[in-house]
């Protein structure tokens, strides 16, 4: 057999040094820095997290996906997120805005929500005042805060430069309806409603309901509010709204329903048992009445409010004794929380004194009745109660 030299192991290895030598040490460290490429990518990822407007895309969808759900508690903690890393992000605002103002009706405990909510958009407006989609965000947060004039003033300003937008038309209705310029909020509240968008529709669809109420037009108000319910029948707010309304047609039944809507949504909500025990007791279902009353002031025994129902129960009743118990309360938790004399429930003051008079309880009596006089004396009060000189005519027999 010969051998050809050409295709021996010497002559390879020879010719594959010659030919190959640079490609291969090219091809390495390509393939080395790669692989290090790759390796800083996945490390920063480790440490960084994935980036800030991925991260965001995300976090606002399922901060909308909360509030569709009714979890405004949701919405707002995702939403605050998403504004520690981007402060100017306007949808983020506006979700957390809409989630704190719904989420302060929801609750006898969530007035704070609404103070909090005009502090967000105030602070967004401060850096940028001539941006309106914050200034829309803060008329919408200031009609809900109580201030009328203000949030008009904002809605009057955007909605120079931008006939269309529907949140500052709403916030304009809104104003007007708190003012009492009923017709003007009717007016603006059509114009919000035919100008809305998907993400505005409810909030002016509610404000129209609103503005019907407001003018008489109860039907009008129920037939809106489910229109709004059926955008979002998970917003408790919504359903308080539709027992109001349907309370002022002498509806009963359906405001009982909308109660227990909202329970079925949140079956711990201690306003709507409150609700519950009014209407029981408009309907003269006592027994039932007490039930819920007694309920609130277990869930809520710092609720001032809920003494106050509990112990008018009582008091209608004949329980006179019960009813000055529960009406001391009522009155002493208003004194401990510092509650403003010309923002206090004084019925708890003088009905309580009814039921120590009828009861023969002179000390009580004289003691509630110049509390009663010391808080008159210091604040122009509406509410008069006044005995002789002498003081009650029981007492000063005795």
């Amino acid at each position: 057999m010969h051998i050809q030299r050409s295709r021996s192991r010497l002559s390879f290895r020879k010719r594959r040094r010659r030919s190959g030598g640079c490609v291969s040490i090219l091809f390495s460290i390509v393939v080395l820095g790669g692989v290090g490429f790759v390796g800083w990518l996945w490390i920063n990822r480790i440490v960084n997290g994935p980036s800030t407007s991925g991260s965001n895309t995300n976090l606002m969808a399922s901060a909308q996906n909360a509030f569709d759900r009714g979890d405004l508690t949701g919405a707002i903690s995702l939403t605050r997120q998403i504004l520690i890393t981007q402060p100017d992000d306007v949808d983020a605002l506006r979700l957390l805005t809409r989630s704190l103002v719904y989420r302060s009706y929801s609750e006898y405990n969530r007035g704070g929500d609404q103070q909090t909510a005009l502090d967000a958009a105030t602070q967004a407006v401060n850096r940028a005042p001539t941006n309106l989609n914050f200034l829309e965000i803060q008329a919408f947060a200031l009609q809900a805060a109580g201030q009328p004039n203000d949030a008009a003033d904002a809605a009057q300003r955007v909605l120079k430069a931008n006939p269309s937008d529907s949140l500052a038309r709403t916030a304009l209705a809104l104003a007007y309806g708190s003012a009492g310029a009923h017709e003007a909020a009717m007016r603006e509240s059509l114009q919000a409603v035919q100008s809305a968008n998907a993400t505005n529709a409810l909030d002016a669809l509610r404000a129209l309901a609103i503005t019907y109420s407001d003018t008489g037009s109860y039907d009008d108000a129920i037939h809106t509010v489910e229109q709004a319910i059926g955008l979002n029948g998970n917003l408790v707010t919504l359903y308080f709204e539709r027992a109001q309304y349907a309370l002022q047609v002498g509806d009963t039944d359906s405001a009982t329903v909308a109660y227990f809507e909202v329970l079925t949504h949140d079956s711990t909500n201690v306003k709507a048992r409150l609700r519950l025990c009014e209407l029981s007791s408009l309907m003269r279902e006592r027994d039932q009445a007490i039930q819920y009353c007694q309920d609130v002031t277990k869930r809520a025994p710092s609720w001032s409010e809920g003494w106050y129902r509990l112990g008018m129960e009582y008091f209608l009743q004949g329980d006179f004794k019960q009813a000055q118990d529960d009406l001391h309360q009522c009155s002493t938790l208003q004194v401990m929380q510092n509650v403003a004399i010309p923002d206090r429930r004084f019925e708890c003051w003088y009905i309580q004194g009814q039921a120590a008079e009828i009861r023969g309880d002179c000390p009580s009596l004289i003691a509630t009745y110049n509390e009663f006089r010391a808080m008159a004396a210091d604040d122009q009060i509406e509410q008069k109660w006044t005995y002789p000189p002498e003081g009650p005519p029981e007492c000063a027999k005795k």
